[in-house]
């Protein structure tokens, strides 16, 4: 059971804040939609309020990095969160709306759809490079 927590424990803690901060972005998005902002601007600032959460929970919670410099750390959590978040995810939300709003016309239930696949996209494009670049661990 320790090799295991060892090897995935990384993973499970990614889950946890990911599923933390995905609840967050997702309330944010469909508050400001609720709200009259456009979708795709929603998103834009669904996303930037939950960055920040992300960050310092992954950097001490799910990676249990202590070292290196959290300003450089930080820039390239942006680039890659950002990339993600604000490029990524807009496009698929675009072409999952676009392809299904012929087959579902509620317009909740289109972007909950969209919004959950491209989550999934950056979710998995964050964890690669969050584990591989911004908080990697040091050889020993």
């Amino acid at each position: 059971m320790e090799k295991f927590r060892e090897k995935h424990g990384d993973k499970l803690r990614f889950a946890v804040v990911g599923g933390a901060n995905t609840a967050l972005d997702f309330i944010l998005l469909f508050l400001f939609v609720n709200l009259g902002v456009d979708k795709i601007l929603a998103n834009y600032f669904s996303t930037g309020a939950s960055l920040i959460f992300s960050f310092f929970a992954n950097k001490s919670f799910t990676f249990k990095n202590k070292t290196g410099n959290a300003k450089k750390q930080f820039a390239a959590f942006l680039i890659v969160t950002i990339t993600g978040l604000w490029v990524l995810q807009p496009i698929i939300i675009w072409i999952v709306t676009s392809a299904l709003e012929t087959h579902i016309s509620n317009d909740s239930i289109l972007l909950f759809i969209a919004k959950l696949i491209a989550t999934v996209g950056s979710l998995i494009w964050n964890y690669l490079l969050y584990s591989r670049l911004v908080f990697k661990k040091d050889a020993k």
